[in-house]
This record gives C-alpha cells, sequence and structure tokens, in this order.
C-alpha cells in the first residue's frame, strides 16, 4: 500500500516536472519560439550527449573541473567552448556568444525518480509560425545573463499585456525591488516589519539557494521551454527560490503587520495571495522553472515561514539589546555563507546568497545601533493597533520624496563600493583584477565582495539615511 503511494506520488512528480508542460502554458500565454531547424549535423551532434532529468543536453564523459578539482558530468552550459556547434539551437534557447569568458556551470546532478528526458523539440515551422508575418513582435530577454554576458535568443510575444504583467511579476523577486522596498518600510511605514521581513527573507534565500546547489537540478530543456528570461540561466533551479522569496515575503507581512496595523482581514489575505501567484506563475511563463519546482518553493518557503514566525519577536529583541548581538550577527551571517560556499562547486547562486545575508547583517547590526543611541524608536506597545494614515498630497508627497533621496543615496553607496570592493579583495587574496568575472569565481573575492558592497548599503540604508533624513527634515 505503502509502496503503490510512493510510485503514484513519483509518478506525479515525473509529470510536473515534464517541460512540455511550461512550453504548453507560454504558448497559451502567446510566447512563441524562433528555434532553428535540427539538421543532420545537429543529430550527429546529440549521439554524443545525454539527457539531464529535465531534457536539458550534456556531455557524457568526466573532466576536471577548473579550481574546484571536481569531476563529474559537465552541462554543456558554456558558451565559450565548442557551444556554438547548435544543438536543438543551443541548449537553453541561447545561441552561443563568441569571445565571452564564461564560468564554469558545475557538475550536473542527477534527480532520481523523476522524467527520464525524452527528447522534446518544437521546429521553427512550429514554435515560430508567425515569425515572418510577426518580425515585428520578436523580442530578446530584457537582461543579459548575469555573469556571461548572454543575450539569448529572440522569441515572439502574441499577448503583450502577459508579457508585461509577468515581467513584473518575475521582478518582484530581483535585488532592485527589494532595494526598493525594504527601504520603503523602514523609511515610510514601519522599521519593526521592515526588520522582522528582512529576517525571513535572509533565511529563505539561505535555504532555497543552498537546497538549489545540494539537489543540483538544471533549467527545463529549450527546446520546447522558450527562455523569455536569461538572467539567472546559469543556476540550478529546483526548488524555486523566486516562489520562495514570492511567498514568505508578502505572507510574512500580512502575519507581522495584522495584529500591529488596523486593516480587513480578507484585503490583506487577497494581497499576498495575489502577490505570491503572480510571482509564481511568472517562473513558469518565463521558462525558469518547471511545475514541480515552483510548487515545491511554494510549499517549502511556508514551511520555513512556520519554523520561524513564532519567534521573530525574540530574534528582533535579540538583535536590538543584546550586547553580544554584534559579534552574533557577524558570525552567524558569515559563517552561513561559507557554509553556502562550501555545499557545492561555483554558481552564480552562491553570490546571491552572499548577498542576502550581508544584508541581513548590515541591517541588523544598523539596527542595533540604532537601539544602542536610542534612534528611530518604534512606536510604544500602548499605541498598538496603529492606525492607518489618511492618505493624501501631502503623505504621499513626503513618502516620494523620502524614497528617492533614500534610493538615491543607497544606489550611490552601492555604486562606490562596488567600484571599490572587486580591486581591494583581488588584491587581499592575491587574485588578478583584470577580468571581473573570472575574479568573482574565487570563493574569497565573492564572499568579501558581496559583504562590503551590500553590507554597507543595509547599514546606510536602516542608519545613516534616517539622519540624512533628520537634516533634511524629512523624518
Amino acid at each position: 500500500m505503502a509502496s503503490a503511494a510512493i510510485e503514484r506520488f513519483i509518478c506525479l512528480c515525473r509529470y510536473l516536472q515534464d517541460p512540455c508542460h511550461v512550453a504548453r502554458f507560454q504558448q497559451f500565454c502567446g510566447v512563441k519560439g524562433t528555434f532553428p531547424r535540427r539538421s543532420p549535423e545537429n543529430e550527429e551532434e546529440e549521439s554524443g550527449l545525454g539527457l539531464s532529468p529535465n531534457g536539458a543536453c550534456m556531455r557524457l564523459g568526466q573532466e576536471e573541473d577548473g579550481e574546484q578539482g571536481m569531476k563529474g558530468l559537465r552541462l554543456r552550459k558554456s558558451t565559450g567552448e565548442k557551444q556554438s556547434e547548435n544543438v536543438h539551437g543551443s541548449l537553453n534557447g541561447a545561441p552561443a556568444v563568441s569571445g565571452t569568458d564564461t564560468p564554469d556551470a558545475g557538475p550536473s546532478k542527477s534527480s532520481p525518480g523523476l522524467s527520464d528526458g525524452p527528447k522534446h523539440e518544437i521546429s521553427s515551422k512550429r514554435a515560430g509560425e508567425k515569425g515572418d508575418s510577426g518580425a515585428r513582435g520578436r523580442v530578446k530577454p530584457l537582461r543579459k545573463n548575469s555573469l556571461t554576458g548572454d543575450v539569448g535568443q529572440e522569441f515572439i510575444i502574441e499577448n503583450k499585456f502577459l508579457f508585461y504583467l509577468f515581467t513584473i511579476g518575475t521582478e518582484l523577486g530581483n535585488e532592485m525591488f527589494f532595494i526598493v522596498f525594504f527601504p520603503f518600510l523602514m523609511w515610510n511605514v514601519d522599521a519593526y516589519v521592515s526588520r522582522q521581513i528582512i529576517v525571513v527573507w535572509v533565511w529563505v534565500l539561505f535555504f532555497g539557494q543552498s537546497t538549489k546547489d545540494l539537489v543540483g537540478w538544471t533549467r527545463p530543456a529549450s527546446p520546447p521551454v522558450v527562455k523569455v528570461e536569461v538572467f539567472y540561466n546559469f543556476e540550478y533551479s529546483m526548488p524555486s527560490v523566486h516562489a520562495m522569496t514570492g511567498t514568505s515575503v508578502p505572507f510574512c507581512l500580512f502575519l507581522v503587520t495584522y495584529n500591529r496595523w488596523e486593516y480587513p482581514f480578507l484585503f490583506g489575505l487577497s494581497v499576498a495571495i495575489c502577490w505570491s501567484f503572480l510571482v509564481c506563475i511568472s517562473r513558469i511563463y518565463m521558462g525558469m522553472h518547471s511545475v514541480l519546482e515552483v510548487i515545491a518553493g511554494f510549499l517549502y518557503s511556508l514551511l520555513i515561514l512556520a519554523a520561524f514566525n513564532p519567534v521573530l519577536d525574540d530574534i528582533d529583541t535579540f538583535y536590538l539589546s543584546s550586547s553580544s548581538a554584534p559579534l552574533v550577527i557577524l558570525l552567524l551571517h558569515i559563517g552561513l555563507a561559507l557554509l553556502a560556499f562550501s555545499l557545492d562547486s561555483w554558481s552564480t547562486s552562491r553570490g546571491d546568497t552572499a548577498q542576502a545575508l550581508a544584508t541581513g547583517a548590515g541591517g541588523a547590526l544598523a539596527c542595533h545601533l540604532n537601539y544602542q543611541l536610542g534612534l528611530q524608536p518604534d512606536p510604544p506597545l500602548s499605541s498598538l493597533p496603529l492606525k492607518l494614515p489618511i492618505i493624501d498630497r501631502a503623505l504621499l508627497g513626503r513618502s516620494l520624496l523620502r524614497l528617492l533621496v533614500g534610493v538615491a543615496v543607497l544606489l550611490v553607496v552601492r555604486a562606490v563600493m562596488k567600484a571599490v570592493a572587486i580591486p581591494l579583495a583581488c588584491r587581499l587574496f592575491g587574485v588578478p583584477s583584470d577580468d571581473v568575472r573570472k575574479a568573482r569565481q574565487n570563493a574569497n573575492v565573492e564572499l568579501t565582495y558581496r559583504f562590503l558592497v551590500y553590507g554597507t548599503v543595509a547599514f546606510c540604508c536602516a542608519f545613516l539615511v534616517p539622519l540624512f533624513f533628520d537634516c533634511l527634515n524629512l523624518s
């Protein structure tokens, strides 16, 4: 009985992991690929290739993995080697870019019990049947790959409304959104709420990105999937971290604010559900995750939130008032970053993990300093629950001005620290700095860079920018 249930569960996982479901959803939403036809040379090339669990091509055989000294199957995601040999029009629907320094994608790992990886394909006639007549609708991904500079392959958008809607949805999980969202909460709404959400966000990103490196599943195969986004294409994909942050942040916002602020329960719950649903669906639309990976990310984030929600007040109190808090904060966040960097060979997700941990550390240290100096105090408990203010032009103007001035300061700080951090880290660890992409593959350089840049930005957000507001009479 138990074995039959397990078999049914595995079959369900295989079904949900199939990239054809992603491709069908994209076609339903008006996304058409422009994959080239397969030639006999392509088919000969494929004879030396295996298929990863979700259909991505990879070359069989072992070879040494650069500085990490690891051996195993290497994904053919690199654009710098013999990638210009077009296999299904390149691995993830993005043609190779010659002359690009390409990071090592790391060893591919299998996903036991899931899809056997059938060779899915969409011919150029089927996927781009309106290609000639609809050339005006051809676009490329909005952002290049994070480290390779790959611009991706053209695709056709037949429903611009859904394209822009899901682009907004996926941006709700990206760096630029959080560099605006968290400061907005801190400066204009409630610093207490912002502190608690940042704690959850940091842990969700740590668990999510670390799990990605442990599981090691590749992105959905292209074809049949159209890569509407290529920025995170070199990361592993199980679970969807966008789905995790897109679920944990709005639901944590709802849980923390409901008993603290007066507003209708259904309104708060509806906002959290819609926010989460939009982010989760956008990852399938973008071709970055299978249905299974999005569902796993959604459930995983709810589990983490359920574990942390009862102790958020205790964590916040310790960070603010304990004399040992600064040391614990630094040791905890740097230790977790080192742990994340040791889980797998080099990958771009390690930098994202270190960035979140650095942000959490810098913000926590700044809030501790604020508390010790009596700056930016929270509203007294006797004033709870807080009432929503009347939104008028004066309030909107002041809030918008604070946001614009504060974010401008943070962007300047980030730009300055970026210009300083890489050369400094390279000099400290004796790594050549002429090739920044290659230098950042060094764990010591990347870790130092992330903590110097984003730790400083977070510290300025919580401590220096509010003081600047005082000077400008914007508090």
